[in-house]
């Protein structure tokens, strides 16, 4: 008898083990709830009494590895990328470890690999990033195989299918194509877009706004959906007010599409006090939000920025902006100080330090095309339009200013959906800019592309992004030949 039940007991007592190493319990749930708002100080007494409660719960080198990673999106601190990137692999050691017959297991190791994929990608450290997405993607489709229910897969998974598919030639994708390793865009999306709705009516329902924090941004930076600020709204509707991220979400989707009066609007009522962990970049996004609807309080903003942020990221822009804000004023003396400062402070780790570093090697701006980028950026075409139909493009006499005043045009008349107009604008942009270095005429021509291809004209489709790749040694030259590389794609389906 003993002999028959001692085998049951045994493998009981293991299975509960095994469960018990990756215990979601409902102290866990709200630590990473709190990490998730951005209350980083609850979280990380929470997460030290887990430990201290249930020092087997494998599940706390997880929120430990969140925390980090909030923690840094926080502050962009290289200092504190220095100090902490050893803990990665201390966690993958520990992880690798529990229990492989848990959802979990594969989907923790996944999740560590991508945080600090996306850390490493950021501070320029591109081959430790290759390396940690191939493992982080082969976790995650491995953990699909063998729990195909396990709903938080599909957001680090979908997640990594957008960023991959959209990536631009470079060094990380240079090391990702060495391993083989190929996204989809339509299948990544269309995971975190599944996962999104169904996610408040499952058992995982606690994973929805880290699901909302990745959807909202590929729609709008990486997709450029023209419904992102619409379905930004119905996404984050059931999120808790009293989150951070939030406010982040809602303030940076209405930036990016268009809805500067809006973004004003969610940063301030952004919740605030001792329990957030301090996030100085929403005070850059508050500047630039600002700036796109000509509020003059946008400098305080941007320096506010600079005076509170530890990290390396967006500095060379800030002090873009302050320049742009001096020359607007007509304070060239000004102006010229701000310029000054782009060269010689900050870094450039990111796309925006490094473009605003080229913007000021240009002549000077002309007042009416800067005007009228930044109320297109506000999603004001009609006064965008306007300032520019005060001018004729003859009064321009470099290329670069013709060709960004057809530019401009276009772009407005697109938003205004006016087609016709910004395909002749776009064209004109592409005659004027050819043989310069500048963008506009390789963008005008994946713009083009993208109307042609929503008309179903795919062969004037296809003419104008082959025309955009052709264009060589420009602005933005990576990031252009891919999206119009994309289009190619979709019209050879």
């Amino acid at each position: 008898m003993i002999k028959r039940i001692l085998p049951t007991v045994i493998s009981l007592f293991i299975g509960f083990s095994s469960y018990a190493n990756f215990d979601v319990n409902a102290n866990c749930t709200q630590a990473y709830k709190n990490i998730l708002s951005f209350k980083l100080k609850a979280a990380r007494e929470q997460i030290d009494r887990e430990k201290a409660m249930h020092p087997q719960n494998s599940f706390t080198i997880l929120l430990d590895d969140y925390y980090d990673y909030f923690w840094m999106l926080s502050t962009e601190s290289k200092t504190d990328y220095d100090r902490l990137k050893d803990n990665k692999s201390k966690r993958l050691d520990k992880l690798e470890d529990e229990d492989k017959s848990s959802p979990y297991y594969n989907f923790s190791l996944a999740q560590v690999n991508l945080h600090w994929a996306l850390l490493h990608a950021r501070f320029g450290d591109n081959s430790a990033a290759g390396f940690a997405i191939k493992r982080a993607y082969s976790q995650l489709n491995d953990n699909q195989k063998k729990f195909p229910t396990f709903l938080p897969d599909d957001i680090p998974l979908g997640m990594v299918n957008v960023a991959l598919g959209a990536l631009p030639d470079g060094a990380l994708k240079s090391v990702l194509n060495l391993f083989g390793i190929k996204g989809s865009i339509n299948t990544g999306i269309n995971l975190l877009q599944n996962v999104t709705a169904h996610l408040p009516q499952s058992a995982y329902a606690m994973y929805y706004d880290e699901a909302v924090f990745y959807t909202t941004y590929l729609q709008t930076d990486v997709m450029n959906d023209a419904q992102a600020y619409q379905k930004m709204l119905q996404y984050t509707a059931a999120m808790d007010n009293s989150s951070l991220l939030k406010s982040y979400i809602q303030g940076y989707i209405a930036l990016r599409t268009g809805h500067s009066a809006e973004a004003i609007r969610y940063f301030e009522k952004a919740p605030e006090g001792a329990e957030y962990q301090p996030y100085p970049y929403l005070n850059y996004l508050a500047g630039l939000a600002r700036m796109n609807v000509s509020d003059k309080g946008a400098a305080n903003y941007f320096n506010k920025f600079l005076q509170t942020n530890k990290g390396v990221n967006y500095i060379k822009d800030a002090y873009l902006h302050l320049a742009w804000d001096a020359l607007l004023d007509g304070n060239i003396k000004r102006y010229t100080a701000f310029t000054q400062l782009v060269k010689t402070k900050g870094y450039t780790y990111n796309e925006k330090d490094k473009r605003a570093l080229t913007e000021i090697s240009d002549p000077h701006y002309q007042p009416a095309l800067l005007q009228a980028r930044l109320w297109f950026d506000g999603g004001l075409y009609e006064k965008a339009l306007s300032v520019l139909k005060a001018k004729e493009a003859d009064t321009f006499t470099t290329a670069h200013d013709k060709a960004e005043y057809h530019y401009r045009l276009g772009r407005i008349y697109e938003a205004l959906q006016n087609d016709n107009n910004a395909l002749s604008s776009y064209q004109q942009a592409i005659n004027t800019g050819k043989g310069t270095s500048y963008y506009f005429a390789p963008m005008s021509a994946l713009k083009a592309g993208n109307i042609y291809e929503q008309r179903k004209d795919s062969s004037k489709a296809i003419s104008y992004y082959r025309m955009a790749i052709d264009f060589k040694n420009h602005q933005q030259e990576n990031s252009i030949e891919q999206k119009a590389k994309e289009g190619l794609k979709r019209l050879k389906k």
